[in-house]
This record gives structure tokens, sequence and C-alpha cells, in this order.
């Protein structure tokens, strides 16, 4: 009788704490900071999804090259997310988002918390926001690997990530989205989620280390005519753009830094520009050249959503399908382009990042459709399109300038290119000891 009735008394203490509990926890839990919880694991999920791009760009850039590289790609694109996040963590956050004037912060360095109070970012913390914006970070820098592929000199590829993502692309960042100057015109840039703050830093640094390194061996004869040097697995190539479009879901759908009702519309015009852009550059090329090539489609579906993600929270789905459509379109004419202008990029990279988010980020100024500050095209004028050209133009003008007396200093100290005889043997082994692949890739290099 004693042992039914402790059993009985026991079960009545649970059952009350465990009815208990939950109104509690709604006594603590407000509707504000319940909505924060939520804005701060959708962040991180969405910089998880970032980061994943790592192994997509790793794997375009190594599919469009040659087999004797494969390991050195690689290489590269693990370093550049290595190294760019603790040069970001150092100096690039600081240089980014703290308070100084309108072209760097310069408080909160190595992540000093002193400077970085509650609210600072809204409602995410600290930690948060880090992790999703040195995801970024390491886009922007991973983005020149490809432009300046097989011939570069493994330690001047780490020292230059390391300053890109410590230096130059902060700056970027805090002009546009840090508080800085770009940010306080009468009508200020909107560039989202980093068609020129991300995709345009790293293509016009890709521009500069293409054409400071020099075209690869066998890339143009004597009259300057490119000749092409197909990848070694367009398998691994348009694997690595699925990765990319899928990370793209964090990239631009994570920049509304809130779990709200936003994010899915963003990702609807990220997901049409996409494709827009995708299918637009397989007519193009086919038209071009009598066959649907697939390496370029790959490249115009990466077209349509590096422009989108500029105005992929101010466009309509009809203005993603135009943007889409139209970087799908100008990504292969680029790419000709630039290539008879005797700068190689084996990959596209100053093409689809550079070019492409240039116009995304015009096209802003045409289409954007909210009323303030809204695009010309939907009867706001001209001021949101002027400053999105201003913006354009400076960045272009100081990623240029910076990333060129970079790699100049590169090329004259340490030196930025292999031998000869070490590019024609390949990367992968006189740079890492060992081959990509445990085979015999002579038929493939």
């Amino acid at each position: 009788m004693k042992r039914r009735l402790l059993f009985v008394g026991v079960g009545a203490g649970l059952a009350t704490l465990l009815l208990a509990a939950p109104a509690l926890a709604q006594q603590e839990m407000t509707a504000d900071a319940v909505q924060a919880t939520l804005d701060n694991i959708w962040v991180l999920i969405a910089a998880v999804l970032v980061i994943f791009m790592q192994a997509g760009f790793a794997m375009v850039e190594a599919g469009l090259t040659r087999a004797k590289n494969v390991a050195n790609i690689f290489m590269k694109n693990l370093m550049d997310f290595l190294v760019g996040v603790l040069a970001f963590a150092a100096t690039g956050f600081a240089l980014a988002f703290s308070t100084g004037n309108g072209i760097f912060g310069y408080h909160g360095w190595f992540l000093n918390t002193n400077y970085f109070s509650d609210g600072f970012f809204g409602t995410l913390t600290l930690p948060t926001f880090f992790i999703f914006q040195v995801a970024f970070a390491a886009t922007a820098a991973t983005i020149v690997s490809g432009a300046m592929a097989e011939r570069t000199k493994f330690k001047s590829y780490f020292v230059y990530s390391f300053v890109i993502s410590a230096l130059i692309y902060p700056i970027v960042v805090h002009w546009i989205w840090g508080g800085g100057w770009l940010s306080n015109l009468s009508t200020p840039m909107i560039d989202f989620a980093g068609s020129t703050v991300v995709h345009s830093v790293g293509g016009w640094a890709a521009l500069m280390g293409a054409i400071i390194l020099g075209p690869r061996i066998g890339k143009y004869d004597k009259d300057g005519k490119p000749n092409a040097i197909p990848g070694h697995s367009i398998p691994f190539a348009i694997t690595g753009v699925f990765i990319l479009f899928i990370g793209w879901f964090g990239f631009n759908p994570g920049s509304e830094l809130a779990a709200d009702g936003a994010v899915s519309a963003i990702a609807v015009t990220t997901l049409i520009a996409g494709c827009a852009g995708g299918v637009a550059a397989v007519i193009t090329v086919w038209l071009k050249t009598g066959f649907p090539d697939v390496a370029m489609a790959g490249n115009g579906v990466l077209a349509g959503l590096v422009a989108i993600t500029a105005g992929c929270a101010a466009v309509s789905n009809w203005g993603a399908f135009i943007i889409g459509t139209l970087a799908g379109i100008l990504v292969v004419f680029a790419v000709f382009f630039i290539d008879r202008r005797g700068v190689d990029d084996p990959v596209g990279a100053i093409s689809v990042h550079g070019v492409c988010g240039a116009f995304g980020t015009f096209m802003v100024g045409l289409l954007a459709t909210n009323g303030d500050g809204g695009g010309l095209l939907y009867g706001d004028g001209f001021s949101l399109l002027w400053t999105q050209i201003v913006g354009i133009v400076s960045v272009f003008v100081f990623v240029t300038i910076t990333t060129g007396i970079l790699f100049w200093a590169l090329k004259s100290t340490i030196g930025l290119r292999v031998p000869a005889d070490e590019e024609i043997e390949g990367l992968d082994v006189v740079e890492h000891g060992a081959p990509g692949y445990g085979i015999d890739v002579t038929a493939l290099a």
C-alpha cells in the first residue's frame, strides 16, 4: 500500500513539472525572442550552404582544367577558405562592419566583442553574423583561382588569398554593406547579396591576376589566335554547377538576415534567373558555334545566378527572368571576347563573376520595383541607376588598382608563375608531391 502511494505521489509530481515547464517557457520566451532564435538558426543554415559552395567552385574549376592539376586546384580552394576565415577574423570583419569612416571601419580587430554590442547586427548575434559574412569573403577569394589556374605558384596564391580576404574585399563591403559612402548617398546603392560586393570583386581581381600572370603555354599561337585547352571532366564541372546552384539558396535568401516572409520570394527570383541564364546561354552558344556546349550551359546558369544576386529582393519574377536571360546571353559573348584579347581564363570566371556581376548590379537601376529608390523602368527616375553606375565603376577602379599592385608585387618578389617545365609537367607533383589521381593522367592532361 505504501509503495503504491509512493508511485502515485512521484507520478503526480512529474506530471506537475511537465505541465508547468511549457507555461514557464512561454513566460520567458517572448515572441521577439523566438523570432531572434529563428533568425539566427536560419542564417547559420544559410552560411553552411554558402560554405558548401566552396566544393562547387573546386569541382567546376577542376573539371574545366587538366587532370595533371586537379590536386593543386582542390588544394587552392581548400586553402582560400581556411586562410580567408583567419584573415577575415583578424582584420577583414572589422574593416567591413565596425564603426569608422566612409571608407573603412577601424574598431573591433580580432572580433573584439567590446565594439560589437547586442543588437549591432539586428537580431543576429556576432558569431552568427560573422560566420555568414566570412563565407562570403571566402567566395570572393576563390573566384580568382579559376582565372589563374594551371600556372600559379601555390605560395603566391596563399599570400594573395590572405590579402584579398584581410584588406581588399572588406573595404568594398564597408562601402556598401557596412555603413560606408555608397550606402549613404541620397539614393543608396542596392546590392542585396553581392553581385558587385562579392562577385565583381572576385571577377576584377581575377582579371588583373590573369593579365599579370599571362596565358598558359599553348593557349595562343604565333598570330595570337586562341587554342582550346579542354578540361578533363565535364561531369565534375556540371556537378559543381549543381552544388553552386544549391548553395545560392543560402547566398541570396540568407542575405535577408532574418527568417521572414521575404526568404521564399528571394528564393524564387534566384531560381528563375539561374534557369533562364542556363537556357539562354545554351541557345546562344548553339547558334554561334553549332553545338549546345555543356560547359557554356553551366556558365550560363552561374551567370544568371550572379546577375540576380544584387536585385533578388528588389525585382519582380519577370525582372528576374529578364536579368537571367540577358546574363546568359552576355556571358557567351564575354567569354569569347576576353579569350580573343589574350586573357587566358580557363573557367570563364572574369565573364561570369566580373562582367555579369556588374551587369546584374546595373539592371537593378532599371528594374527595381520598390517606390523609394526604385528603377528607371518603374517610373522612379535616374537616381538609383546613377548610384548603381557609380558603385560599379568605383569598385572596378579600386579592385583593379589594388589587386594589380598586389599581383605585380608578388611577381616581382616571390614570383607569381611556375617555371615552364613545371607547368608542362603539371602542378600536382611539383607543387604538392603527389598526383591528384593514382593513375597515369597523360592522356587526360
